[in-house]
């Protein structure tokens, strides 16, 4: 099917920031905002939203930049056990120094960077280091004395007031970080008690694109919310003090609303004043709800977000990383949606593809794999592994001659060039498997669109596949993920592996 769109960037944009500028005015022009989710690259949010733009977020601090800070807040337990991201495959620790990075390059600059629960791990004194000795401020603070049990502990000078109070000069402080956990509600509050102290009346606010609060709490859209949080075990429910205050329904979700009282109760400490905020979906500042255009296309959408959930799950659990209760959870919702992973359009056409490969096996090769890609138009093209190449560049390979219209019968690497290659990585580099993975066939591409034109013609095609529906019948190997990756599709696999060996370089 082609694709759609169902969300105005454009109108997201222009209500967010009147949204936050007009909380900023409430809380005497001094506002923490508690900044959930992802900053840059917000796929989930493109996926299930389709027209959102991923880096829309950042466009939007853009636009208030003059007005606004940046404080970047990491979990120090994150630091130590390597904690990952998983849709870059890189740490938390990386993904802050990337996030300085890409903030840097969209001309906003990080404030300073807090190490929060710091209890002088080591991992977390490295990181430190490196950052300081690159000209970034860094703070720690340790855990609040008290929480979430003794408020008078918590707001007192051994709670809050022993976390380092941070310079900032800006009305509005934006506070985010990698990951749920990282200690930005805890920074956003320590902030509130020393700046009431000083006199300064600022305020707190959350900004959380997801679940979407005006919407129904069983929408596809707000569903997919809790697939994406399923090894969390969150649920979206609906938020009970919004209802009973207004008489109005609106969706949250549990760790909010569990802890809203005790976060009330502290606000109201350390302002000295009845709360502005009668429920969670009060201290929120979240206007997504308001960019959907066309609600059946981002429903369908997000159904497909959910099965793209379950394959990912099904795959972390057979490699060790996530347990049976996740992928349990993630069946529960595609049920409540009615929804199987034969609805995904690329999953059967792969399958064809294996079975494909069995049926021309002339060698015995005894693990089959298939691949199928969705292009903008509706296309499905697939793809199959051979003795040359893995199936995920067979795929590539077949996408791009489909898309700038070269023959199927067409080759697009030379017998000589893969016969080379061959020979390197037998001979030279010793390597078990010869058989070309996609980062390996991208750069053989490369080498050949500078004497090819045809090659050149069909590489120009790359950029398209960007945001196109994959799936493999098997678990990519590390060459084959990392190229899909770079080329920005989104990808799916079943839990079979494509060797029998345990160890894959």
């Amino acid at each position: 099917m082609p694709h759609q769109i169902g969300f105005d960037n454009e109108k997201y944009l222009e209500e967010q920031s009147a949204a936050i500028l007009e909380r900023v005015k409430q809380n005497d022009n001094k506002l923490y905002l508690e900044f959930g989710g992802k900053l840059l690259f917000d796929y989930h949010a493109a996926r299930v939203l389709p027209g959102y733009e991923p880096n829309v977020k950042m466009r939007l601090l853009q636009k208030m930049k003059e007005k606004t800070d940046i404080v970047l807040c990491i979990y120090a337990g994150d630091i130590e056990r390597k904690k990952l991201r998983a849709d870059f495959g890189i740490t938390y620790d990386v993904d802050a120094l990337k996030l300085i990075d890409d903030l840097r390059e969209w001309d906003l600059n990080v404030a300073c960077v807090v190490i929060t629960r710091f209890e002088d791990q080591p991992s977390a004194v490295l990181f430190k280091n490196k950052l300081e000795r690159r000209g970034v401020k860094v703070f720690t603070h340790r855990f609040t004395k008290g929480y979430p049990t003794d408020i008078d502990l918590i707001v007192s000078e051994e709670g809050y007031g022993a976390n380092t109070y941070l310079e900032t000069e800006k009305p509005l402080v934006v506070v985010t970080g990698p990951g749920p956990g990282s200690g930005k509600l805890a920074t956003c509050l320590s902030q509130l008690f020393h700046d009431h102290k000083r006199g300064i009346k600022s305020g707190y606010a959350k900004f959380e694109t997801f679940p979407i609060w005006n919407i129904p709490v069983k929408h596809p859209v707000n569903v997919a919310y809790e697939a994406a949080t399923a090894d969390l075990g969150d649920f979206n429910l609906i938020d009970p003090f919004h209802l009973e205050t207004y008489k109005e329904i609106s969706v949250n979700y549990n760790r909010d609303v569990e802890v809203f009282p005790v976060l009330k109760r502290i606000l109201e400490r350390l302002t000295g004043a009845k709360s502005l905020y009668q429920s969670p979906t009060d201290m929120g500042v979240n206007r997504a709800g308001f960019g959907i255009t066309d609600d059946a296309v981002v429903q369908e959408a997000a159904k497909q977000e959910v099965i793209r959930r379950y394959f990912r799950y099904r795959c972390e659990y057979a490699m060790g990383f996530s347990d049976k209760e996740t992928v349990q959870r993630t069946e529960l919702l595609m049920k409540e949606l009615d929804v199987k992973q034969e609805d995904r359009p690329v999953v059967a056409p792969a399958h064809q593809a294996a079975e494909d490969a069995r049926l021309g096996d002339k060698g015995n090769r005894g693990i089959f794999c298939g691949a199928a890609i969705e292009l903008k138009d509706g296309t499905i093209v697939t793809g199959k592994n051979s003795p040359l190449m893995h199936a995920a560049s067979s795929l590539v390979l077949n996408a791009i001659k489909k898309a700038a219209g070269i023959s199927h019968d067409v080759s697009l690497l030379s017998e000589e060039i893969l016969e080379s290659i061959t020979n390197l990585k037998r001979d030279i580099l010793q390597t078990k498997s010869l058989s070309l993975d996609l980062e390996e066939t991208l750069i053989s591409l490369g080498i050949s669109a500078a004497t090819d034109s045809t090659v050149q013609q069909a590489l120009s095609k790359l950029i398209e596949l960007r945001g196109c529906e994959v799936h493999l019948t098997h678990i990519p190997t590390p060459g084959d993920e990392m190229g899909l990756k770079r080329l920005g599709v989104n990808l799916t696999s079943e839990p079979n592996f494509s060797t029998k060996n345990l160890f894959i370089s």
